[in-house]
């Protein structure tokens, strides 16, 4: 064995100990590949090889690094295979994460034995793939086809229990080298290997009731559908199954549903450490003071507590304090009542939170964010009295949507330390964060929203200051396109259906049904004195809003909604203000189709998140794609606006988006990343 491998094998008596150690995750990198194929040999003479992991986990999945390019040998379900039929049998000790390439290669191991806390998976849809080393074929033969299509189709993780229950492990340890060594001193009959079991296949009848529910959730996403067609091969012969598994494992590899979504994972990852932190020193955060107790404050007091964070919630009077007590409350009740968290957990949750009506009881907090409405004075009121009962030191942070963070820390002299945290709604549930600095904000106060996000289990993406920052900005261009369309002679069932079967959970129109189009109107409002008199301005939505048309809680916004339901129903009365609005303006309808809404609405979103790259808000085109992925619900399988367009042509959404353009004089300013795509020129 060179020295240089990341598999080592130490022959103990008559035990060969298989030692990976390839940090951080023990990914079934070539190297690891080829060592376990050079171990395989090596374990030649001993009565059972131990196959175990260094560090935190066991092999929790494939080296994605290597997707992009060829398969290189030697390839994962070869040596899976190779470990199945040796002479020598395998024993997987298990203890992190046992998932992908790591469970198969545990599936190829004669037993398996977990610690207790082991998790196990088949995420490879997640990626937009199928198993590629027989995790469909085994599956299905060791744990059933039910379980199989949870993991496979569904993503869904098993614990260690679960897997002893359902035949995949043979025993839960807490020292797995010594229990492997008294289950050597005394072996069993080695099973059948798990490639020569049986698997039923779904019944025709089952197999169409499993693909309409697994339709449904996919959302247009393909890989959960071909995951179901692959597992049915575990009923043929595993010779002829686990071949066809390995082609489609290619096949998909190179598709683009797979690009997209690998291309989403490294974004996250990217995004997360931002060049302006480089080599800053996050601090410490203990304590944290939220300042109003609506849905979003109690949202962003919930994610403190569930990362065992002191809180104290300010509120403008005892009664409002109260109430947004209550509030918290019963969001921890609720993740109690789900299982997410245990009585204990609750209790000592519950005993880290105060509610309050008085500033003064946040005073030892290290961090405090403003959660109160979008009004500019009110913002100022209360920076100005967190300052007066917080030390200097700490950090004050805005969760502004929309208003300039300069103007809001006007009155602030330490200015150096306030920076935004802008959270989504609701607070507890989204996973994105905008981190917004300002041209004051220290690069530790920086680092310490990152670390902040992270310690939240949130995605967090730095944003630069414009209006709306990255997010908002990028959804008023796409409302805005999406109002031409309805002018010019689209119907909001159009545009949105359009939009759903792109793979958006919503359309524009049922979206600002859902958050209230209040929201938007005000934020217009907020903008009429600097907006250029020449912009294309469409006042259909300001006419929904004058008449009490806000939306879901109204009853009535874009769409109708009869007493006690949430499903948009078309509205005659929305759709002749439209058809009357365009007559009085002099435009002539005409219709749109359904990609033809797509790819408008799509090129504009590439444009503005272009133009915000350029401007230096955002980083780099996969922050854009990150914010719209975590806080709008762009589809991951497409990968974001951004890589869509990529994948798509940046000259073919550059004329869309000349067009788009030309039919709104004064309205559009073309990305310099799209004009030159227009030109030929290389981007």
């Amino acid at each position: 064995m060179t020295e240089e491998s990341p598999v080592t094998v130490e022959k103990d008596g008559d035990i060969a100990w298989v030692t990976i150690d390839s940090p951080p995750v023990n990914a079934t990198s070539q190297a690891v590949r080829a060592g376990l194929e050079r171990a395989v040999g090596e374990v030649a003479g001993a009565r059972l090889a131990v196959l175990r992991c260094a560090g935190k986990t066991f092999i929790a999945g494939g080296d994605m690094s290597e997707f992009d390019g060829p398969a290189l040998l030697p390839h994962l379900p070869d040596v899976v295979q190779m470990i199945e039929d040796n002479e020598v049998p395998f024993l997987a000790l298990m203890h992190g994460s046992v998932l992908g390439g790591g469970f198969e290669i545990a599936m190829g191991c004669a037993w398996r034995f977990a610690a207790p806390g082991t998790t196990f998976g088949l995420p490879e849809v997640n990626v937009g793939l199928i198993p590629g080393a027989g995790g469909t074929q085994r599956a299905p033969r060791l744990l059933g086809m039910e379980a199989a299509i949870e993991m496979a189709c569904k993503g869904r993780m098993y614990s260690a229990e679960q897997m002893l229950e359902l035949g995949g492990v043979d025993q839960i340890e807490g020292d797995l080298d010594a229990a492997a060594r008294a289950f050597a001193a005394d072996l069993p009959a080695r099973p059948d290997p798990v490639s020569a079991r049986n698997a039923a296949p779904l019944g025709e009848a089952e197999y169409a009731k499993k693909e309409a529910d697994i339709r449904k959730s996919a959302k247009g996403q393909q890989a959960p559908l071909l995951n179901l067609d692959a597992l049915q091969w575990a009923a043929l012969p595993f010779a002829e199954g686990q071949p066809k598994e390995r082609a489609r494992h290619l096949e998909m590899r190179a598709g683009a549903e797979s690009r997209a979504l690998r291309h989403a994972f490294f974004a996250e990852r990217k995004v997360m450490k931002p060049k302006a932190i480089a080599g800053a020193t996050p601090r410490q955060i203990s304590h944290v003071a939220v300042v109003g107790g609506g849905l979003m404050g109690a949202g962003i007091a919930m994610s403190s507590l569930l990362a065992d964070l002191q809180v104290t919630l300010i509120e403008r009077s005892e009664e409002d304090a109260n109430a947004a007590h209550a509030r918290v409350e019963g969001l921890l009740g609720g993740a109690l009542s789900r299982g997410k968290i245990t009585q204990d957990q609750y209790d000592a949750k519950l005993a880290r939170f105060a509610a309050v009506d008085d500033y003064n009881a946040a005073a030892g907090a290290d961090l405090a964010i403003e959660a109160v409405f979008e009004d500019l004075t009110v913002k100022r009121q209360v920076f100005a009295e967190l300052a007066k009962a917080l030390g200097e030191a700490a950090i004050l942070a805005t969760n502004t949507s929309y208003l300039d963070p300069r103007e809001i820390f006007a009155d602030i002299p330490e200015k150096a330390r306030c920076l935004g945290l802008h959270f989504f709604s609701p607070a507890h549930v989204m996973k994105l964060v905008e981190v917004v600095t300002t041209p004051e904000t220290d690069r530790d106060v920086l680092a310490t929203g990152f670390a902040f996000g992270k310690r939240l289990k949130k995605v967090t993406v730095l944003s630069r200051i414009c209006d709306g920052f990255i997010g908002n900005r990028m959804l008023s261009a796409y409302r805005r396109e999406a109002e031409y369309l309805l002018a010019d002679g689209a119907l909001p069932h159009e545009v949105d259906a359009a939009m759903r079967g792109f793979g958006m959970p919503m359309g524009p129109f049922e979206l600002q049904d859902l958050t209230g189009l209040q929201i938007a109107w005000a934020n217009r409002k907020r903008q009429a004195a600097t907006r250029d008199p020449k912009e294309r301005y469409e006042r259909i939505a300001d006419t929904l809003c004058e008449q009490g048309r806000l939306g879901q809680r109204a009853g009535k916004g874009w769409y109708r909604y009869p007493e006690g339901s949430r499903t948009p129903e078309r509205d005659p009365e929305v759709e002749k203000l439209i058809t009357d609005y365009s007559a009085e303006r002099g435009i002539t309808r005409r219709g749109f189709t359904g990609d033809e809404i797509r790819d408008r609405l799509l090129a504009v979103y590439a444009n503005e998140g272009g133009r915000i790259v350029e401007e230096g808000i955002a980083e780099d085109f996969a922050a854009v794609d990150v914010v719209k992925l975590y806080g709008y619900g762009f589809p991951r399988w497409r990968g974001g606006p951004m890589h869509y367009a990529e994948t798509r042509g940046w000259a073919e959404m550059a004329r869309i988006m000349r067009d788009v353009a030309g039919e709104s004089l004064n309205s559009w300013v073309m990305a310099d990343h799209l004009a030159r795509a227009l030109k030929g020129e290389k981007t």
